[in-house]
């Protein structure tokens, strides 16, 4: 019979862990182990088309495996031994319940149950797979991926809302937040960085809904983005010399645009004896500079009370001796103070901002801190945007699930009460072939002196700066 496990039987079969199972309940929704899930296998094949009855067998299952080993101790070991501990059991389970399962059917069962103790259930082979940009699950019964662009509907799902509603809990507990009926709302991350959003019941109808941005294992790099066309190589030598120069950068975008990305790519030309400081809502820039501080703001508590603002961290950035400041995501009245770090001796800092194009951005940074409750003129609001911004980068993915950089654009000045603006580079659609996919070409506008040039002078890459303009200005880049 399958029941607790005594210490001479894990002795006898080798096992490298002394405590084994005591039977002592968890609460529901908490986590069976602390430790982090499983390291991801490379991309798998796609889920089967499971049934109805894989579904009933497994709960059937499930239920005897809880019954006969609690989980209390088992995060004393490590996850291959707990794995191996389970397992186990399975198998005896199966042989006790006489359920009739092939090999095959037998090892997909442990791995799944196996997964919904020790990770995050079925999202695990989804997790592993590095082609994935996205996961968005819409309840229970329907989960969606992003591949290459595009969305898919997937075979994978929960048992029901409770078992999401549990993974949920278990991932945002992970970074010390909540996520119930009292909160609904909650942004966490995964260990490795990966952006998460819960939205559950009332708020979500049908269930939890669950979405997460999933980071590649290798970081990317703006040598890769010229590789897959997101910008030519001109333009990429002259994204690096603006990253290096200390220009202070917004990247603007839609959702999807790939403005994190590009973020992640432009810090890697920071020299590595400046000190940075990213500030963000779930931490998930990846700098590789040795000296980085990382912030993140914090939800209020049960009380309604604690909750530490962006705002709040870019205000504190200012006493640490920062020499450039990131924000993630500018979205409300940290736009001022940013602006304000900006413009007063920390130069190369950075920030995203949602917007369809650079001149919409400053509209949107004008908006953001006039929302902010900041009793200011409009035009002493453009003077700082124009004083504190030297560049804007769009992003924007197209129709065919390609993200393109489609601008490169300066700001210069005013006319009358218009900030004046100047496009180093554009991307042009010349066309589509027969699989659907978008042709264009990055094309210059003919500006041979940026703004910025005496900053390149400074920095001793005027040279280099002169060379990607000329070059841009004389090729054509179909992609």
């Amino acid at each position: 019979m399958f029941g607790k496990r005594s210490l001479s039987d894990a002795r006898d079969k080798g096992e490298a862990a002394t405590a084994r199972l005591a039977v002592v309940a968890k609460p529901a929704g908490m986590p069976a182990v602390q430790n982090a899930p499983p390291a991801p296998q490379p991309a798998p094949a796609p889920e089967p088309q499971r049934s109805d009855d894989y579904y009933i067998t497994k709960s059937m299952i499930f239920g005897a495996l809880i019954e006969a080993i609690d989980l209390s101790q088992l995060s004393r070991l490590d996850a291959e031994s707990a794995r191996e501990e389970i397992r186990d059991i399975v198998h005896e389970i199966v042989a006790i319940k006489n359920v009739a399962m092939s090999i095959g059917e037998q090892e997909d069962l442990i791995d799944d149950i196996c997964n919904d103790v020790l990770g995050y259930g079925p999202l695990e082979p989804l997790l592993g797979r590095d082609d994935i940009a996205d996961i968005m699950v819409n309840g229970a019964t329907r989960t969606f991926i992003e591949v290459g662009g595009k969305i898919q509907l997937t075979n994978v799902r929960f048992r029901d809302n409770s078992q999401l509603m549990n993974i949920c809990q278990r991932i945002v507990s992970q970074v010390g937040r909540r996520v119930d009926e009292a909160s609904p709302i909650c942004d966490a991350r995964l260990t490795d960085g990966s952006r998460v959003n819960v939205i559950a019941p009332p708020l979500a109808i049908d269930g939890p809904v669950l979405t997460i941005r999933k980071f590649r294992k290798d970081k990317l790099t703006l040598d890769q983005l010229i590789r897959f066309g997101a910008i030519s190589p001109e333009g990429g030598e002259i994204l690096k010399i603006i990253g290096r120069v200390r220009c202070n950068v917004l990247i603007s975008g839609g959702t999807g645009s790939g403005k994190t990305t590009l973020l992640n790519c432009m810090t890697n030309y920071i020299d590595h004896d400046e000190r940075v400081i990213t500030c963000e809502d779930a931490a998930e820039l990846q700098l590789q500079q040795p000296h980085v501080v990382r912030l993140e703001t914090r939800p209020p508590n049960l009380e309604g009370s604690g909750a530490i603002t962006m705002s709040d961290l870019v205000k504190n950035c200012l006493r640490m001796r920062p020499e450039r400041i990131i924000v993630g995501e500018v979205r409300g009245p940290e736009a001022f103070d940013l602006l304000q770090a900006m413009n007063t001796g920390h130069d190369g800092s950075m920030g995203t901002l949602h917007a369809n194009s650079p001149r919409e951005a400053l509209g949107r940074l004008e908006s953001m801190i006039t929302m902010g409750g900041f009793a200011l003129p409009s035009r002493t609001i453009r003077e700082m945007i124009v004083s504190s911004v030297d560049v804007i980068v769009q992003a924007a993915r197209l129709r065919d699930g390609s993200r393109r950089i489609t601008h490169i654009s300066e700001v210069l000045g005013f006319e009358g009460d218009v900030v004046t603006m100047q496009d180093l580079m554009v991307y042009e659609v010349t066309g589509e072939d027969a699989s659907g996919r978008l042709i264009g070409r990055h094309r210059s506008t003919g500006i041979g002196r940026p703004r910025f040039w005496e900053r390149a002078r400074y920095y001793n890459e005027e040279a280099r700066l002169a060379r990607a303009l000329d070059a841009s200005e004389f090729k054509g880049n179909i992609l």
